[in-house]
């Protein structure tokens, strides 16, 4: 039971600050989802993505064009603790305060204990609503309650090469991509260049959208964990691994730290391709991370593996189009598999240079995934390689990972 409830001239005195604040917002470079988000009448638009991604930036510009909305960012400490009870106090305070209008923009809704009733209530009744989220567990469960049909899920990442490019004023070029190779797209570090915002970012995901929220107590072994996971990006493992290597005595335990660090979209983890789906459930799973910059900032391996973040750079591009990825192990290997509508729609190798040692490897995988979902065509993703050959009667296009970072959606 809600016993202490937050003072609407707490309330009040927030919002009026926050909204001060709101004056000398520096909306950015406009990002690509931008063109994708609009206010649609009975739904919540959620945008949900990691820390520092620029989600408040999105929900800013969406709300540019409108005369008057309310603002509200609920990591504010002055109120914490904040649940569905103060909303109703914190709607009239804005409604005093502002005046009347049908427009909200929550950040960081996840902070208040079922905010998803309010929001109900006010999309009952007119409302219209942007929300940004930086955990998709809590965010999913909330809207598959009392929102279900009733919200639009957009999933932001840090800067995309195409964002990097317009936020950095650069022009494409293998160059300005060696620059997004290392750097990632975090705005605030591209903004300084300073790495300790990169790790200080890291433990504040560690300590806010995990420790926090999930009463955990080994603090060192999680944080262990991300940066070994971190590391490893275009690895496979075994939750059983993680247990043994970390010690956590359970492999439950190995399988919720993981789901923590991918629900915060710190981490990513694709299944092997199978037809049984228990077979998916239990065989070793590769990781990706979210950015490359943070990668290197907080990794303890060797920065020179190019290969693995080239890798991971294509994953994020098709991440962010796709949510069904696999990788193929048959004979050989292919590193992405894409499903759409239950079937699988493209195969793609990624190689950071295509040479007499390793051409064959490349090309076996790529032409096995080919045959087996009866694919005309498939990719390999090279550094700067570019050719197109015809392998037993199958096209293979070999192109550079930034000339195809900037083809695709």
């Amino acid at each position: 039971m809600h016993l202490i409830m937050i003072l609407k001239s707490v309330l009040e005195e927030v919002a009026k600050s926050q909204a001060k604040n709101l004056k000398r917002f520096d909306y950015g470079i406009d990002r690509e989802l931008l063109n994708k988000i609009a206010f649609r009448q009975g739904f919540a638009l959620i945008i949900s993505g990691i820390r520092r991604s620029g989600k408040s930036t999105l929900a800013m510009q969406a709300a540019k064009k409108l005369r008057k909305f309310y603002y509200f960012n609920f990591e504010d400490p002055r109120v914490k603790g904040i649940d569905a009870q103060d909303l109703v106090r914190l709607d009239e305070v804005l409604k005093e305060a502002f005046g009347e209008s049908d427009y909200y923009l929550f950040d960081e809704i996840q902070n208040v204990k079922d905010w998803e009733a309010f929001v109900r209530s006010r999309l009952n009744s007119e409302g219209k609503f942007i929300i940004t989220g930086s955990n998709a567990s809590l965010l999913s469960k909330e809207l598959g309650t009392k929102l279900t049909g009733r919200n639009l899920i957009y999933e932001l990442f840090p800067f995309s090469f195409k964002e990097f490019l317009e936020f950095k004023k650069l022009k494409a070029s293998l160059r300005s991509f060696d620059e997004y190779f290392n750097e990632g797209g975090f705005p605030e570090y591209l903004r300084f260049g300073d790495s300790t915002i990169l790790t200080a970012l890291l433990n504040d995901i560690i300590s806010r959208d995990i420790l926090s929220r999930y009463k955990i107590r080994s603090q060192q072994v999680l944080t262990k964990m991300a940066i070994y996971l971190l590391s490893s990006v275009g690895r496979e493992f075994t939750y059983n691994g993680l247990s043994n290597l970390f010690g956590v005595g359970s492999v439950n335990t190995a399988v919720s730290f993981v789901s923590y660090l991918e629900d915060s979209y710190l981490i990513f983890t694709i299944p092997k391709f199978d037809y049984s789906l228990r077979k998916q459930a239990i065989n070793p799973k590769k990781v990706y991370s979210v950015d490359n910059g943070l990668t290197l900032a907080n990794s303890i391996s060797n920065a020179e593996d190019k290969g693995r973040l080239l890798e991971n750079l294509a994953f994020l591009g098709l991440r962010r189009n796709h949510k069904s990825i696999f990788y193929f192990k048959g004979k050989k290997e292919c590193d992405f598999l894409v499903k759409e509508k239950n079937k699988i729609v493209s195969a793609i190798q990624v190689c950071y240079q295509v040479n007499d040692e390793n051409r064959e490897r490349e090309f076996s995988g790529l032409e096995e995934a080919m045959s087996e979902f009866s694919l005309d065509n498939g990719m390999i993703l090279t550094y700067k390689q570019e050719d197109e050959i015809t392998l037993h009667g199958k096209k293979v296009y070999i192109i550079p990972l930034w000339k195809w970072l900037l083809n695709i959606n």
